[in-house]
């Protein structure tokens, strides 16, 4: 059983990539996802440790947070309340950082994906600060442009964190051309 978060302390945030490849139905012998899938695992087990979880996420990502809380024997609330219990937000980068990713080369996709580390507080795979303004006014033309999975998720984060808080990242690639991230903030 999950403890309850406990009043005053700052809340359990984690990002994690709203990938399908993440669902049981998508599996296949060979897991082309296993450090991703570890990764998630862990960092929404961290989340369920403190409480219900809630999810910030689109139809595809709810799917798959609603997997990965199942499987850490995590329980979902509802998006957002006043609460200061954990939340977890289902989105990634671009999904045109290559010639075989599914929105195919765009030359703008990894300048993106480097701002949007900056802000997120990982540039490089090193923890850091994030920058909540810099998350808050994603530019949403461009993210829609370059296939940026859930922005309002993203968006979300810059009301979450603080620049006082430091990014944990679990796992940081592009497989099939789509930047992932699994990122936690104490």
């Amino acid at each position: 059983m999950s403890a309850p978060a406990q009043p005053g302390r700052p809340r359990r945030v984690a990002l994690v990539p709203g990938v399908l490849a993440l669902l049981p139905e998508y599996a296949s012998l060979v897991d082309p996802v296993a450090d991703l899938r570890a990764a998630a695992l862990g960092a929404v087990g961290w989340l369920a440790e403190a409480g219900p979880v809630e999810v910030v996420a689109d139809a595809q990502g709810q799917r798959v947070a609603a997997h990965l809380l199942a499987e850490v024997g995590g329980v979902a609330t509802q998006p957002l309340d006043a609460g200061d219990g954990p939340v977890l937000v289902v989105a990634n980068g671009t999904a045109r950082r290559g010639e075989k990713a599914p929105g195919h080369l765009d030359d703008r996709a990894r300048p993106f994906d480097d701002r949007l580390a900056v802000a997120l507080g990982v540039p490089a795979g090193a923890a850091g600060a994030p920058d909540p303004a810099a998350l808050a006014t994603l530019d949403e033309s461009l993210a829609g442009e370059l296939l940026v999975g859930h922005v309002a998720g993203l968006r979300a984060l810059g009301r979450l964190l603080t620049p006082e808080r430091r990014a944990e990242v679990g796992y940081a690639d592009d497989p099939f051309g789509v930047q992932y991230w699994v990122v936690r903030w104490a």
